[in-house]
């Protein structure tokens, strides 16, 4: 621009291979020209004749080209040929994107009458939830703001006006959640949590002074995922305060802690099937070594492992932190401690909940056929329940076990399968009654626990008893013979 020679030009084009550039010089005369007129008329220059209809109309106010030197007066107006380097996030711009210059780096800002820009509304696709709204380039924050400029939208155009000078473009904004929606959903997720770690916390504390060693592994398996459910609610109830925290180190903490958690509580939901496939289908009644013992091992050192190798990595690559988590088709966002990297998030848990929840209902399908396979064999043994009265009385109690541990597994499965597949799959997107339902079955799932350990328990105690009052000592008499 500063080295542009007008000679008896008023305006000089520039065709790069990705931008078009239409250095301005406006003289005096072009000033008095405008007569009345607050505001003076000047057109960029497409890169592509064909498209011209894109480029947008620009009005600049003579008051502030009045305060800038003859020989100064230099305007340029750049076109982009491609959004690439503007998107950041996912932002969907809807216009071409143009940039406002005046020579020697001047920047006119805070006008009392703005510049004024008609986009024309090309595109069409837009539904009833969003709108276009006028957004500028901050070059200092490296992010799109609406700040300083207005919006006005008619059937054909969107009319931007702006107070200062820099690059404009005209972006589709979806309508962000409802306030009194959005503080509905926080005091659910926040009560909602509050609510599943103290119930776990009960959980776990009937265990400890109910624990004895004829204690069925089920409950301990119960109570393992509620220390998992317990320490994912606790954290995420830190994780606000922790981006808050001028420590950095604090909210790599919170955030890997409660990635730790998460995959705690996939791995022990695996485990419930593994258990149950055990017990039920492949080894009933046979006792494994340090059973508890391996099983806590996996449950929760696995999770341990990858956390660890996440927080190895961290000169290479950070992956803890703050983050600031938004809806996908809105401009509300929020900073908490969390995964900063997206394919990171997406190809650890997606996946591994994936793998999880197919291995959990494949193992339901196979205890369903064995539980209808033992209930043909007891439709057909009782016709023969005089003569096989012990036998048939044990398939029974077996049946019931059976079918008890099956839809015990069946409602954690869906409950927690549930919540995180709505958590994975339908994140990012408005959807009231997903976002609803999340919040809500989040909250049930320290709760349903709880009652199935205590009815556990009861049945625990229930069976001792009856085992004492049946085991009555037997006397013997006779004679000491010398």
């Amino acid at each position: 621009m500063d080295t542009t020679q007008f000679e008896d030009r008023t305006h000089v084009n520039y065709d790069l291979r990705d931008i078009s550039l239409k250095v301005n010089n406006i003289m005096d005369d072009a000033l008095s020209a405008a007569g009345a007129n607050p505001t003076l008329k000047i057109e960029a220059h497409p890169m592509l004749p064909q498209n011209n209809s894109s480029v947008p109309e620009i009005w600049l106010p003579k008051d502030a080209l009045g305060t800038i030197q003859q020989k100064e007066r230099i305007i340029g107006l750049v076109c982009y040929m491609q959004h690439s380097h503007f998107l950041l996030d996912e932002e969907n711009i809807r216009s071409t994107v143009l940039r406002i210059e005046i020579s020697g780096q001047r920047r006119l800002q805070n006008l009392k009458s703005p510049i004024k820009m008609i986009f024309k509304n090309t595109q069409t696709d837009k539904d009833y939830k969003s709108h276009l709204v006028c957004h500028y380039f901050d070059e200092y924050d490296w992010a799109w703001k609406t700040g300083g400029c207005e919006t006005q939208n008619d059937k054909n155009n969107t009319i931007c006006s702006c107070n200062h000078t820099t690059a404009f473009a005209v972006l589709l904004i979806r309508e962000p959640i409802a306030e009194a929606h959005w503080e509905i959903l926080s005091y659910i997720s926040y009560i909602g949590c509050g609510l599943s770690a103290f119930f776990c916390a009960l959980s776990i504390i009937i265990y400890v002074f109910n624990r004895n060693h004829k204690m069925d592994y089920s409950i301990a398996i119960h109570v393992s995922l509620s220390g998992a459910l317990f320490l994912l609610n606790t954290t995420f109830l830190l994780t606000e305060w922790g981006a808050t925290v001028k420590s950095e180190w604090v909210c790599e903490c919170v955030a890997a802690l409660m990635h730790y958690s998460l995959l705690c509580c996939f791995t022990w939901m695996a485990i419930e099937a593994l258990h149950l496939y055990l017990l039920l289908i492949k080894v009933f009644n046979t006792h494994y070594k340090y059973y508890l013992l391996k099983l806590s091992l996996v449950g929760w050192g696995f999770p341990g492992v990858i956390v660890a190798i996440s927080l190895g990595v961290k000169d290479f690559k950070q992956f803890y932190g703050v983050t600031h988590l938004s809806m996908s088709d809105t401009n509300q966002t929020n900073p908490v401690c969390w995964i900063t990297d997206d394919s990171f998030f997406y190809s650890v848990n997606l996946v591994y909940f994936t793998l999880i929840f197919v291995f959990n209902s494949g193992i339901l399908m196979v205890v369903a056929s064995r539980i209808c396979k033992m209930k043909q064999v007891l439709k057909n043994n009782s016709k023969f329940r005089a003569e096989t009265e012990g036998k048939s009385w044990g398939d029974t109690q077996r049946f019931s076990a059976s079918c008890k541990s099956g839809l015990t597994l069946l409602g954690i499965t869906c409950l927690m399968g549930t919540t995180w597949g709505l958590a994975f799959l339908g994140s990012g997107f408005v959807n009231y009654p997903i976002l609803y339902l999340f919040c809500i079955l989040n909250s049930l799932q320290g709760f349903s626990i709880f009652l199935w350990i205590c009815l556990s328990t009861k049945k625990q105690r229930k069976r001792e008893m009856e085992e004492k009052l049946s085991s009555t000592p037997v006397r013997t008499s006779g004679l000491k013979s010398e």
